[in-house]
């Protein structure tokens, strides 16, 4: 859909109430396009017209499509660190495997455009960027919940796991949300099955 030479930073960085939520009005309806067509069938106009506003008025604040993908993927990518940090916290890491699980499966299936948006993920240099950001944020996280719980296990087989889940787990879960619904939760279900037991062999 683009390449290393697309900008893709929002021409203006809303400040006021009012701009923030002209950009929230724009990413909300671009998702839902999105999702209804998919995002190589999307023109800058459709936006345009599904949130009601000219033309115009959308390039004052995003330079093309892929801006506009480029944010709603950034948001998708918040949303899930924030949920990971707040189970850490809550939970145990054994605990926390088969919550956080179907926590994303149903955020995968059910966020507007998630599907859409990073299945090109491969083919979108910025998503990939964005995709290892979350994968790092993500590791960090776990590696120091792995650390507070597990002292014992060595620094670099931490780190490794660290990882590991997250990517391995990421990986199957966009698996999941392309198949039926019965075949993708048995998926899910087999995916805690073998997070648990990997989970349970580092803390021994």
């Amino acid at each position: 859909m683009t390449d290393e030479s697309i900008d893709v930073a929002p021409r203006r960085r809303p400040v006021q109430a009012r701009s923030r939520e002209r950009v929230n009005t724009i990413l909300r309806h671009a998702a839902a396009v999105f999702h209804e067509t998919g995002v190589e069938a999307v023109s800058m106009s459709a936006i345009a017209r599904q949130s009601g506003m000219s033309l115009a008025s959308l390039y004052r604040y995003f330079p093309n499509k892929a801006a506009i993908v480029h944010a709603i993927a950034e948001q998708h990518v918040e949303k899930m660190e924030r949920a990971l940090r707040e189970r850490l916290l809550e939970l145990s890491l054994v605990d926390a495997v088969d919550v956080l699980i179907d926590q994303f499966y149903e955020f995968y299936r059910n966020e507007p455009a998630y599907s859409a948006i990073w299945s090109g993920v491969e083919a979108m240099p910025e998503l990939r960027e964005l995709d290892l950001r979350e994968l790092y944020t993500n590791a960090r996280d776990l590696d120091e919940k792995l650390k507070e719980e597990c002292p014992q296990i060595p620094d670099d087989r931490r780190w490794t796991a660290s990882l590991l889940l997250p990517r391995s787990a990421g990986t199957v879960l966009r698996l999941a949300v392309t198949l039926p619904e019965a075949q993708g939760r048995q998926l899910v279900e087999e995916l805690k099955c073998m997070a648990r037991a990997y989970v349970r062999e580092l803390i021994v």
